[in-house]
């Protein structure tokens, strides 16, 4: 059964909560620092690697900056190939990168650059990764919401952080994805914590929009990381949202979920919109639901390109 991510993780400061489970939180980090003192970083050199990670769990757009990058290397001819761990709950992003790219998804990411080394790839593109410590990566970039940033700004399970903010001095690249509505903010706060740090900013366009009709109005849900950015990107695009409901991120829907979301959309005479992930969860393909695709727009696209010309 999944859960929904808790609020109280996207307060601007702890709450009681948080604070209650803050022990369990210290005893955590204190394991991933052992864990992380035993294990070695391997360099790989006859491929090239690039990691897309996160510090906030979920919903900070890996996945379409990994696209993105992908997009880019198969411009300029150089051969490209995604790998992502092997989870069950998460076929839909492994669906995404696949109608993209050939992707590797073995278990053990290591095994996947292998096999990626021998199909004679010259770039694997990692969507996650970045708390793996046994690989050494050529090109790391962090990614964050610019809606939720960091949250209120504590670890699992306390709040929605992997590891201590802290940590992002380790990190040159980090991307902002979302709807660039309070940039400048997170910027300063980065700013304070990693002065050297490089930023690239990006925004959710989606892609098939002539598909819909602005005078008509829409019923929306989906189980993604970051519901709200989706739905303030679709009312950005002058799409009239009237309903909305967020389940869990890498929700499997029911037939019963489906069969009530149609209802409420009949009983309202609403249109029914959700994301390309979620419409890859569905068990069936209903006539009545139709999907969003989002590509990333980097805004300081010339800077992006410079860091990557070192694939060329």
């Amino acid at each position: 059964m999944k859960l929904k991510k808790p609020k109280f993780w996207d307060y601007k400061k702890p709450n009681i909560i948080s604070y209650i489970l803050w022990p369990i939180s210290f005893f955590l980090q204190i394991i991933n620092i052992i864990k992380n003192l035993s294990s070695s970083e391997k360099k790989f050199h006859k491929i090239k690697t690039i990691c897309v990670g996160n510090i906030y769990i979920g919903g900070t757009g890996k996945t379409t900056l990994s696209k993105k990058i992908f997009e880019i290397l198969q411009s300029k001819n150089i051969k490209s190939c995604f790998v992502k761990k092997y989870y069950k709950d998460q076929k839909d992003e492994q669906k995404i990168l696949e109608n993209t790219g050939k992707l590797f998804k073995l278990y053990e990411r290591k095994q996947s650059l292998k096999k990626a080394i021998n199909e004679n790839f010259k770039v694997a593109i990692f969507d996650d990764g970045l708390q793996d410590k046994s690989i050494k990566y050529d090109l790391s970039f962090v990614c964050f919401n610019d809606l939720n940033f960091i949250g209120n700004g504590m670890t699992i399970p306390s709040g929605p952080l992997r590891e201590n903010i802290n940590n992002i001095r380790r990190f040159d690249y980090i991307f902002l994805n979302g709807n660039m509505k309070n940039n400048q903010n997170i910027k300063n706060e980065i700013m304070k914590i990693h002065s050297a740090a490089k930023i690239f900013e990006a925004r959710y366009i989606p892609t098939n929009l002539k598909e819909f009709d602005s005078k008509d109005k829409y019923f929306v849900f989906s189980g993604i990381g970051n519901h709200g950015t989706f739905i303030s990107m679709l009312r950005e695009n002058n799409l009239n949202v009237v309903e909305d409901i967020e389940f869990p991120d890498h929700y499997n829907y029911s037939q019963n979920d489906l069969s009530k979301i149609i209802k409420i959309s009949k009983e309202k005479n609403l249109k029914i919109l959700t994301t390309e992930k979620d419409f890859i969860r569905l068990k069936t393909n209903l006539d009545e639901i139709k999907f969003i695709k989002i590509k990333l727009e980097i805004s300081n696209a010339e800077n992006f390109l410079e860091t990557l010309k070192i694939y060329e």
